[in-house]
């Protein structure tokens, strides 16, 4: 928030951040960004939301929660999720088997999976 907050994607507008663990609550939190941190609060050139779904990408390892999924899923869409696992202190076998689970078409479940992150890191 407070690299949001700084301004940094108003003077950087490519500016592209991971974060991981489903967003550290960040996408939970975006209906009340919206609500309270708006432009004339801010002073920013857009609201807190718009950054945290456009200039940031999630991944989701070990938290491994569907109703959790679904949020971020429903907060930033799934151009914005990329798998990760959080090995070694989460099975690499339930990360695997938690994407292959996904609630999510099979052209989504690419995306996830390393089309997004081939994407953003252009790989």
């Amino acid at each position: 928030m407070r690299l949001v907050l700084s301004g940094a994607f108003d003077r950087y507008p490519r500016l592209q951040l991971i974060i991981r663990h489903l967003g550290e609550t960040l996408p939970f939190m975006l209906p009340r960004f919206d609500i309270a941190l708006t432009t004339q609060v801010t002073r920013l050139a857009r609201p807190v939301g718009a950054y945290l779904r456009e200039n940031v990408s999630y991944t989701f390892g070990g938290f491994n929660w569907t109703p959790a999924f679904l949020d971020l899923l429903l907060q930033v869409g799934v151009d914005r999720i990329m798998f990760s696992t959080d090995y070694p202190f989460a099975s690499m076998a339930a990360a695997r088997s938690f994407l292959d689970q996904l609630p999510v078409s099979p052209v989504d479940r690419e995306r996830i999976a390393h089309g997004n992150a081939e994407r953003l890191l252009r790989l």
